[in-house]
Order: structure tokens, then sequence, then C-alpha cells
């Protein structure tokens, strides 16, 4: 996965001159979540887990916008509607509209959730001229808890998809 994550993301390199233009414009939404756990089909979403599948998307922006390499764009525009749909299974609604803000790549991400103990976040960088999946990137982590969240979060974006070895583009 590794080889094909960095060849993938290697695609989006462009020669030098345009290199040293502004890092690609990143539509990144706020993650949803699949809850296939006991405690989630007797009760239903938890309020908690809702709050954390928001901080998780701001975590997300705010360190991908922090490395300077991409261009984070706001997503308020078109919010409402991604949240209205299942961004995973919506035939390519998040490319478009990630396209309405002018994006050239957009990230999806999703929290699995087995039960409270096993869970696993999920993110996905799509092209948005072609809708390719460009790269995938997965962590687990162990407990339901905001610091098992953040940290797993912060791991998959430092140690996945911001590593040099993964072939996202520097900022020039």
């Amino acid at each position: 996965m590794r080889s094909a994550f960095a060849f993938a993301v290697s695609l989006l390199v462009v020669p030098a001159a345009a290199a040293r233009a502004e890092p690609p414009k990143l539509a990144v939404f706020d993650l949803e979540m699949i809850d296939t756990s006991l405690q989630g089909e007797v009760s239903g979403p938890r309020s908690d887990e809702q709050a954390r599948l928001l901080r998780a998307g701001d975590q997300v922006r705010k360190e991908l916008a922090d490395s300077g390499k991409f261009r984070v764009l706001d997503i308020a525009p078109v919010n409402a509607a991604a949240h209205g749909s299942n961004l995973q299974a919506c035939g390519g609604c998040d490319v478009k509209l990630a396209g309405e803000l002018g994006a050239d790549l957009v990230m999806t991400g999703v929290v699995q959730k087995v039960s409270n103990l096993i869970l696993n976040i999920n993110l996905y960088l799509r092209d948005v001229r072609s809708g390719q999946l460009l790269a995938a990137a997965s962590a687990d982590m162990r407990g339901n808890t905001d610091e098992s969240w953040s940290r797993a979060t912060d791991y998959l974006v430092r140690n996945r998809l911001l590593a040099p070895n993964y072939g996202v583009p520097k900022a020039q």
C-alpha cells in the first residue's frame, strides 16, 4: 500500500516551474461514522462521537494547512450538502462539491467503530478533475476517547499523508 500511495500522490507532482506556484487546493470534508457496534445499533449515534468526528476533520484541515503542502479550502459553502450525503457512497458527490469550491483535490474520511475498544480511521484523497482515488490512509485506534481519536488522526497526517516517503508534493 505504501508504494501505491507514493505512486498515486506522485502523479500530483508538476513540472518544476509550476511546482513553485501555490500548493494544490484541497477540500477536506468532515469525517463520517460507520458504527457496527452493538451499542450503536441499540442506542444510535452518540453526541460525543459526533463531536469527535467534527474535531478530527478540523484537526486534519489544520495539520495539512500548517504543513504548507496544501491550500486547505473553507468547506462552509457546501458543508450542509456534504452532511446531507453519505460521501463514501454517493457516486462522486464529494468530487462535485469540492469542484464547486474550486478544489484540485478532495479528502473524505470515515471512522469505523466495531466497539468502544476497536475503531479505525480511514482517509481518502481524490483528484477533483478525474474523480480518481489518489491515496488512502488508515490507522487503528484502541479506545473511544478524545485522546485516542486525536492521536490516531495526528498519526495519519504526520506518518502517512505528510511523510516524505509517501510522495506528497512539497510546497515551493
